[in-house]
C-alpha cells in the first residue's frame, strides 16, 4: 500500500476487514440458520505483546517504546515482522533483521515522546557528533537533497506535526523537508529536493524510498534515521502496529545501502526509536 493511498483524507490507515455487505437470501433449514448466527463485525484487535497501561491515548504515547534499549526494540521490530510476514523464509527473515547494535539506547530520555519535545531529544542524541564535525543540526551538507537526519512517521499528518516542531533548525541555506505523499506528487518532491539544501527530511517510509530509488534524496550524508515509534493515532496504533506502515518501514532500514553502514565507524547511521 503506497504512502498517497494510506494518507487520503478521511481514509483509515487500516480498513475493517468484515464484509459491510447485506447478508443473501438463504433457503436453508430453520435449524441451520439458528446455529449459525449472523456474523459480527470483526474488531482489529492490537498485537498481544501491547500493554494497554502504556497506551497514554491523551498524549498519543506508546510509553513503553521509551523503557526499551536497542536489543528489545530489535526482537520488538522483528516480532511484528514475524506477524506481518509469516511467509517469509528463514534467508528473507534474516533480510529483513534490523541489528540491534544499529539502534542507540534512549531509554534515559525521561520526558514524553511527543512532537513538541523532538528538537531537545535531537539536541542530546545528535549534537556530540554534529560536533565532531564542526557543526550543528542547523547545518547542511552543500549538496541538494542530503540531509543529516532522516524522520519517519507512520503518515503524512504525523509528518506535518513533526516537521512544524523541527522548524527551529531550518535556516536559509537548511530546509527541513517534506518528504511524505499527501498532497505532493513525487515529481514536484523530486525537483524541490533538486533545488535546496536539506538538513532534516520529514517523511513517510514509501515516499523517502521512491525518493532514494529516484536519486533526488541521498543517503550519503545520512548520520541518523530517527523512527517515530512512540506516536499512536486515537484507535492506539503506532508505526511498528499496523501492516501497512511496518513493513515499508523495515524495508526502508533494511536497503542495502543503509545496512551496510550500521556497523562502520567513521560514517555510522544510528537508529533512533523516538
Amino acid at each position: 500500500m503506497s504512502d498517497s493511498e494510506a494518507d487520503q483524507a478521511g481514509e483509515p490507515l487500516i480498513q475493517d476487514l468484515s464484509d459491510p455487505g447485506s447478508a443473501k437470501p438463504t433457503t436453508k433449514r430453520k435449524r441451520d440458520t439458528e446455529e449459525k448466527p449472523t456474523a459480527k463485525r470483526r474488531k482489529l484487535k492490537k498485537p498481544k505483546d501491547v500493554d494497554d497501561s502504556a497506551l497514554d491515548a491523551e498524549l498519543g504515547v506508546n510509553h513503553a517504546i521509551a523503557h526499551m534499549d536497542g536489543q528489545l526494540l530489535a526482537d520488538h521490530i522483528a516480532q511484528r515482522t514475524q506477524r506481518f510476514r509469516p511467509e517469509l523464509s528463514l534467508v528473507e527473515k534474516d533480510e529483513c533483521h534490523v541489528p540491534a547494535t544499529a539502534i542507540t539506547n534512549t531509554a534515559n530520555w525521561s520526558n514524553p515522546r511527543i512532537a513538541a519535545n523532538l528538537p531537545d531529544y535531537l539536541q542530546r542524541y545528535a549534537k556530540s557528533r554534529r560536533k565532531k564535525k564542526g557543526q550543528t543540526l542547523s547545518d547542511s551538507s552543500i549538496d541538494k537533497g542530503h540531509p543529516h537526519t532522516l524522520v519517519v512517521a507512520g503518515s503524512g499528518l504525523r509528518a506535518v506535526e513533526l516537521i512544524r516542531s523541527l522548524r527551529k533548525f531550518q535556516t536559509k541555506n537548511a530546509n527541513v523537508a517534506k518528504l511524505f505523499a499527501k498532497h505532493i506528487k513525487l515529481k514536484e518532491a523530486v525537483e524541490t529536493l533538486g533545488k535546496f539544501r536539506i538538513n532534516i527530511g520529514v517523511g513517510t517510509p514509501q515516499r523517502i524510498m521512491d525518493l532514494l530509488d529516484d536519486g533526488a534524496l541521498s543517503s550519503a550524508d545520512v548520520e541518523r534515521i530517527v523512527i517515530d515509534a512512540s506516536f499512536i493515532d486515537q484507535k492506539k496504533r503506532g508505526i511498528l502496529d499496523m501492516k501497512e506502515t511496518q513493513v515499508p518501514l523495515v524495508q526502508l532500514l533494511t536497503r542495502p545501502e543503509l545496512k551496510a553502514r550500521y556497523g562502520e565507524a567513521g560514517s555510522k547511521i544510528e537508529l533512533l526509536l523516538y
